[in-house]
Formats: structure tokens, C-alpha cells, sequence
């Protein structure tokens, strides 16, 4: 091979590359907004804002690797895209999903809670009281959480396919069990954390007195006055009961129709009931 023409391979090869690492980088940052961290002690989370207006934190889904990149890929609509016109959009990788920025304490005795103090520490950052809040798949448990820890910052939530229990994840072969392969994955990227603290952390968070949405109680539930909106799925990991169940206990519930994912042709009408739900509960 000439010389020259190796050199037009090498040069292409590497533009090839360069192009992919690109790809990959702005998938991984979410491709929206401009990126920061917000520090507390050993905490550091990054995060995310596009538009302006009312607060609208929006808490991608993934399990315990969730990240921004969701927005840009499994979500089943662009949240980001689809909410900036009106909203700030406030979104973060959650803290120690392998695939993200966010990183601090593996804090196995209070995992829920530890998860709650980014996201309303990350809210206490930007100077923002009352937000309102939109959760996919794990996001639904989180919302609960900040729910009852913090009710009167929260002006509407919006929990999209929640996450909840259903007594099949007791049998850890079953497909709805996601939170099994987070361990050996947050390990592999740091090695200083040891499988014993990953198991003690999913063990207090998922498996010790599991029940209902894992954050509260049937009975907080129903004592909540914020507004709620609804949108379940049936999925092992999100099940259609418990979702309605949410929806029929709590006293502002309101509920979209099912399924609205599928057909793809009823998702825009699921968002247009989003949009309806938190133009009238924003505050003025």
C-alpha cells in the first residue's frame, strides 16, 4: 500500500473515531441544556437545564442507572424537547448510576433518603422553593419520597410507568428484579466500593419489607394532597396495579388512559393531558 494512501485511511479512521466518541459523549450528557455539578461534601451530581419558566424537575428512568441520556433514548417520548418551551427544565444522573457523572456515598443504611438529598439539595442550589416534578419508572418511587419529605415544594407531580412491587421480585430470576446488576456494574467503574456495600444497599432498598411503591405507605398515600397525575404501564418492573392503586388512593389523583404508549399514535395525547395536568396546577 502507498504511503499516501495509507495516509488517507489513517486520516479517515481517526475522523471515524472521533465522530463516534462525539456520539457517544453527547448521548451520555443528554444532548440538552448545559452541563454542570452541584458538590455537597462528597457528593457530586451533575446536572442539567434547558428553557425557562416554572421549575420542572424531570427524573429520568433506568433503574439505578438512571441518567440524562434516558431523554435521548429509551424515554418514550423527549421530555426535555417537549416541556422546555414552558418550563425550566431541571434534570440530573442519578447519584452512582454506572453509566452517569454523579458520584458520593454508597449510603446502604438510608438509600431512598440519600437519593432525596440530591435531588432536593440540587433544587436548593439553583435557589428554586417550589418545583413541580415528572418522573419515569424509578421516578415514581422518588416522587413518593420527596412527597413526604418535602409536600409543600412540591406544587404537581407526574409519574410516568412507576416503578413498584409486585411479589414475583421475590424470585430473583424474575425479569422485573432490575436492581441485580447494579452492583457488580457501579464496582466494575469503582473499585473501591466493595460487592458487600452494593448488597446491603439494594437489600435495604428493595427486598427489606417490600411493599406497594417501596417510599410510603397505602396510608401516606391517601392522606396526600398534592395533585398527581397517572400514567401506569405493565411491565414486570412496572406494575399496572399498583400504579392504579396510587391512583385511586390519593385524594388529587388524576389518571391517563391505557395503554398509552401503545399504539405510538396515543402518546401525544398522554402528553397533551401532561401539559393540561401541570398548566393547572402551576403556580402563577
Amino acid at each position: 500500500m502507498g504511503s499516501t494512501r495509507r495516509t488517507i485511511l489513517a486520516a479517515g479512521a481517526a475522523a471515524a473515531a472521533t465522530s463516534a466518541v462525539t456520539r457517544v459523549f453527547a448521548q451520555q450528557s443528554g444532548e440538552r441544556g448545559t452541563g454542570k455539578f452541584y458538590e455537597r461534601g462528597p457528593v457530586r451530581i451533575y446536572y442539567e437545564e434547558a428553557g425557562s419558566g416554572f421549575p420542572l424537575l424531570l427524573i429520568p428512568g433506568g433503574g439505578l442507572n438512571s441518567t440524562i441520556a434516558f431523554f435521548t433514548g429509551n424515554s418514550p417520548f423527549k421530555a426535555i424537547e417537549e416541556f422546555k418551551g414552558e418550563y425550566r427544565c431541571i434534570t440530573a444522573d442519578l447519584r452512582n448510576a454506572p453509566s452517569g457523572q454523579s458520584t458520593g456515598p454508597v449510603e446502604f443504611e438510608r438509600p431512598w433518603e440519600s437519593y432525596a438529598d440530591d435531588q432536593l439539595g440540587l433544587m436548593d442550589h439553583l435557589g428554586i422553593d417550589r418545583f413541580m416534578v415528572m418522573g419515569f419508572c424509578i421516578g415514581g418511587p422518588f416522587i413518593w419520597s420527596l412527597l413526604k419529605r418535602a409536600p409543600n415544594r412540591v406544587a404537581a407531580a407526574v409519574l410516568a410507568q412507576p416503578v413498584g412491587w409486585r411479589p414475583e421480585m421475590r424470585d430473583p430470576k424474575y425479569p422485573g428484579v432490575f436492581w441485580k446488576s447494579w452492583g457488580p456494574a457501579l464496582i466494575a467503574k469503582r473499585p473501591e466500593i466493595t460487592l458487600q456495600t452494593t448488597d446491603q444497599f439494594v437489600t435495604n432498598m428493595f427486598e427489606t419489607n417490600p411493599d406497594f411503591v417501596f417510599t410510603v405507605t397505602r396510608d401516606f398515600v391517601r392522606s396526600c394532597q398534592n395533585p398527581i397525575l397517572v400514567l401506569p404501564d405493565e411491565v414486570p418492573a412496572h406494575p399496572y396495579a399498583v400504579a392504579m392503586e396510587c391512583a385511586m388512593l390519593a385524594p388529587k389523583a388524576e389518571v391517563s388512559i391505557f395503554p398509552w404508549k401503545e399504539p405510538k399514535e396515543r402518546i401525544p395525547l398522554a402528553v397533551r393531558q401532561i401539559h393540561s395536568f401541570l398548566k393547572a396546577h402551576r403556580p402563577a
